[in-house]
């Protein structure tokens, strides 16, 4: 009893899902972006079928798990994941979401449950994000916190244009988004992946979303990592397109008959 209440809590911590349906066909995780929560991709849940359950993970240091300190590396946070999600997700089909800083958890965590366990989503779906592999991923992680200051991180977050401007007013806020943000990035820098030598990681399907006026991605490359279909969808908008009320329905409505396709 004392282990499934452990099991429950830590699915209550990590998993956010306010429209359950345990009669679905399959389960649709998702992964948010570098410094944000799990409310905007948890509410997709509405917006979903019967057939599909929608949750978000919810990442160390924000929101309820605000006092817990921050993951320290890419290994950390997915074997945090990992050990709470497992057992779900060996129940029923599930599939992937994630966006920009998302994409990349989302990769890892599945690379670790195929790797580690055989089990391997039906469907990964990826947004704003380079591929793992490629170079302008590698910039990513060669570049040297250390040198960017509090402003230019606070200036990146506003052209990004994913947080109201109203939050960024309050300076505790302010400073904990600025904090999240360097800590989600620094977990991204400890992400390491190459490619040669390995298996090809995946036989699911692969679909990656990017905004019309967003900057351009390296995607052709994620056809690499599958030997399933990889397919690329352009979505009018900039890096948080997918905030758009149009927008989610269009991606909410795709991603319903990939799952549906796939589950079948």
């Amino acid at each position: 009893v004392c282990c499934l209440f452990c099991v429950f809590l830590g699915m209550e911590k990590l998993i956010v899902c306010p429209y359950k349906r345990p009669n679905a066909l399959c389960r649709l995780i998702c992964f948010p972006w570098a410094g944000g929560g799990t409310s905007q991709l948890a509410q997709w849940g509405r917006l979903f079928s019967s057939s599909v359950e929608v949750s978000s993970v919810r990442f160390p240091g924000r929101e309820s798990r605000v006092k817990e300190p921050f993951a320290k590396d890419m290994t950390t946070l997915v074997d945090d994941i990992t050990s709470v999600l497992l057992k779900e997700l060996q129940k029923k089909p599930f599939a992937f979401f994630g966006h920009s800083f998302g994409s990349y958890i989302s990769f890892a965590v599945a690379l670790h449950l195929k790797e580690n366990y055989g089990l391997e989503p039906i469907h990964l779906f990826v947004s704003g994000a380079h591929a793992p592999t490629s170079e302008a991923f590698l910039h990513i992680k060669n570049t040297r916190l250390c040198d960017i200051d509090d402003e230019e991180v606070l200036k990146y977050i506003k052209i990004l244009e994913g947080t109201p401007s109203e939050l960024l007013q309050d300076e505790d806020i302010r400073k904990h988004l600025i904090l999240t943000f360097r800590e989600d990035f620094r977990v991204l820098q400890t992400f390491s992946f190459k490619k040669e030598g390995r298996r090809i990681p995946f036989s699911c399907d692969i679909t990656c979303f990017n905004g019309t006026e967003d900057k351009s991605y390296d995607l052709e490359a994620w056809q690499d990592l599958t030997s399933g279909d990889t397919s690329f969808y352009k979505v009018p908008g900039g890096h948080f397109y997918l905030l758009e009320p149009s927008n989610e329905i269009f991606l909410t409505k795709h991603i319903i008959r990939c799952i549906e396709n796939g589950a079948l």
